[in-house]
């Protein structure tokens, strides 16, 4: 992709915003998991309990996504950056490099990698540039201890939660 000089201002200001790292994933018809790591995730209402994740156009994830009507928002804990890199490469079955699960609702999840999963009913769907802003209502979650793995500044870092205390 050919950017110019206002884009990669652009990039440089949003690489130093640090980010929780997620990977997004749904079922594809055809019975195949799909996901890709995600960083652009955010809640959007309490009632009903809403989020957001922003997904590359023409991606599989967001063809399955769109089909299914399900997905499943995995945030990914300090020690998982190796799921991370996975689910953003272009490696075709980026599930055989994972343990994994199906959930009761059909979604494909990740077992040993996140500390928190939300799974999601898509609400809404809207295009701008090149990302699809998917908006999910969350039908369930899971939540243990752990640290988040975080990007910041084109990299994969922990958050320092003793410095929070």
């Amino acid at each position: 992709m050919n950017t110019g000089p206002q884009e990669r201002r652009f990039r440089d200001l949003m690489s130093s915003f640090p980010s929780g790292v997620a990977i997004v994933t749904a079922m594809h018809p055809d019975g195949t998991p799909r996901g890709m790591t995600c960083s652009s995730v955010t809640s959007v209402t309490l009632l009903p309990p809403t989020l957001l994740v922003c997904l590359r156009i023409g991606s599989g994830t967001l063809e399955a996504v769109s089909v299914q009507g399900g997905f499943a928002v995995n945030l990914l804990h300090d020690g998982a950056r190796h799921a991370a890199e996975v689910f953003s490469s272009a490696a075709p079955d980026r599930f055989r490099h994972v343990s994994w699960r199906t959930s009761a609702a059909g979604i494909p999840r990740l077992d040993k990698d996140t500390f928190a999963v939300a799974e999601c009913q898509v609400s809404d769907l809207l295009t701008v540039g090149d990302k699809a802003v998917v908006f999910g209502e969350v039908r369930h979650v899971e939540q243990t201890e752990g640290a988040p793995l975080v990007y910041v500044h084109r990299q994969f870092s922990s958050w320092p939660l003793a410095q929070l205390v």
